[in-house]
């Protein structure tokens, strides 16, 4: 089958993931047709994921004003035949046009927010710790992490790798079936959690049910380094 070819190349860097285990019936419904949901030790995680893209083009093409910028999402994982994913619940970005290629390219459930993000680095080299804000007065939110020990590539089998490691993403799309395209960059570098968390309105962004989950603290966090990315065209599958 013939490759659908580049959509766009970007760097993604500094990836801060809170990761919940929940009740599978909270995205099940969220589920594109044709996948099925992917656990980790007969757990569904749900990874509330903030992160900076950077050197960013569009078919090639580098579009000013819009080459850096952060993005959230709330996200679950899915699986279709061999292919391990992720489906995205919610994906922020502080970049109207963005947001709005992006629904059209993939019928992706993006929204634009103001949007700022915070590092700060220890006296070894890389983070310590990080903080993404996005939304307004009473409605903002935050996470946060600050990590511990030097970073490291995830051990086979563990929970970083399960969620570092899914290379498809999957969209439905609202006139059936669904949208799969093929995400690739290298391992991923991490770093484990000291202490992390939301706060403010999760409900706002994210319903009463995932904002109450958001509310609890993480069942695992860490900061992944990141690196260059491709993603590629979708493709429309039955």
């Amino acid at each position: 089958m013939k490759h659908p070819g580049v959509f766009l190349t970007a760097e993604w860097r500094n990836l801060l993931m809170l990761n919940y285990s929940v009740d599978p019936g909270l995205v099940r419904r969220f589920l594109p047709k044709g996948t099925e949901l992917d656990t980790f030790e007969e757990r569904t995680f749900v990874s509330l994921v903030g992160f900076v893209f950077g050197s960013t083009r569009l078919a090639g093409f580098s579009i000013p004003f819009h080459r850096s910028f952060e993005e959230v999402n709330l996200r679950f994982y899915v699986k279709r035949q061999q292919r391990r994913g992720v489906v995205f619940i919610r994906e922020l970005v502080p970049k109207l046009a963005v947001a709005a290629v992006a629904r059209l390219a993939f019928g992706e459930n993006y929204s634009r927010v103001p949007m700022s993000h915070q590092f700060n680095a220890g006296p070894e080299k890389g983070l310590t710790e990080a903080e993404y804000s996005w939304g307004r007065g009473l409605s903002r939110c935050s996470m946060r992490i600050e990590t511990a020990g030097p970073a490291f590539l995830p051990a086979e089998a563990s929970l970083a790798q399960f969620i570092t490691e899914h290379y498809w993403g999957y969209a439905a799309q609202k006139g059936g079936g669904c949208i799969e395209y093929e995400v690739q960059h290298q391992r991923w570098l991490v770093r484990t959690a000291k202490n992390a968390g939301f706060s403010g309105d999760a409900a706002r962004f994210y319903g009463d049910e995932l904002g109450n989950v958001l509310k609890r603290p993480p069942d695992s966090a860490f900061l992944a380094e990141g690196s260059p990315v491709t993603v590629f065209k979708g493709l429309r599958v039955a």
